[in-house]
């Protein structure tokens, strides 16, 4: 498979500090890649970037071989996101919702897709409701539906399942797992579930302090750091005051 997205050298300075200092990694067509580290390691920084929000201090993102800042029209219609800290239009119903994004990113068949996303996600029973009225559960598969609204061939995932209960929160990873079968996507997932990151990422990036120390496949990570799980290598990083890069 070839790499989608690919990341080289990336850096952000706001003044004097460094949120993000010169990472390099790819995410293959067909893959997820998990992106792992404690608050204010700089993950929601390089999402920021690879999103076209922040501008790269220094580096480059490609998307489908195209640079970002060069191509920013074209690479963004390819791409998406979801995050806990955007809340949709809560006014609107969620059938209002999905068809303003479908008119944002320019959906030629705006009935079909809204429909699919509709059995996909199983939103039919509140569809017509209003969106700020909706439980959190709810709200996450609708803003879920709004990223996959221009089938982007790239995703972004920030704490998808944050907040969740159990029952919620396994039925996104197992949509997660056969969307990205059926449309081949790569998913780049920043999350603290380490269960879910287990279960989900081929490969995973730990991020500390702007870089990137260690990376693997999950499996890798737990044995070479002589853990019985990832969350106990997430901590072990994370509480290190070596640089393992």
């Amino acid at each position: 498979m070839k790499n989608l997205v690919e990341v080289k050298n990336l850096k952000k300075k706001y003044g004097t500090k460094e949120a993000v200092r010169g990472i390099s990694f790819n995410i293959k067509q067909n893959e997820i890649l998990g992106l792992l580290g404690p608050n204010g390691c700089g993950k929601t920084t390089t999402i920021g970037m690879m999103l076209g929000l922040l501008k790269p201090s220094n580096g480059e993102i490609f998307i489908d071989g195209k640079k970002i800042e060069e191509n920013r029209i074209e690479t963004l219609e390819k791409i998406n996101f979801i995050s806990p800290y955007i809340e949709l239009p809560k006014k609107l119903t969620v059938k209002q919702n999905l068809i303003v994004y479908c008119k944002l990113y320019n959906v030629s068949d705006i009935k079909n897709r809204i429909e699919y996303l509709v059995e996909k996600l199983k939103l039919e029973n509140f569809l017509n409701r209003i969106t700020g009225e909706l439980s959190s559960g709810q709200k996450n598969r609708v803003s879920l539906a709004k990223a996959l609204i221009n089938d982007p061939a790239v995703l972004f995932l920030d704490e998808p399942t944050a907040s969740l209960d159990p029952e919620i929160g396994d039925y996104i990873r197992g949509f997660l797992e056969n969307y990205k079968k059926e449309k081949k996507i790569s998913i780049l997932l920043a999350s603290h579930n380490m269960n879910e990151v287990t279960r989900l990422c081929k490969t995973v990036l730990m991020m500390k302090d702007g870089i990137i120390i260690d990376k693997g496949f999950p499996e890798e990570l737990i044995k070479k750091h002589g853990r019985k799980n990832l969350e106990e290598v997430f901590l072990k990083l994370s509480r290190s005051n070596n640089e393992l890069n």
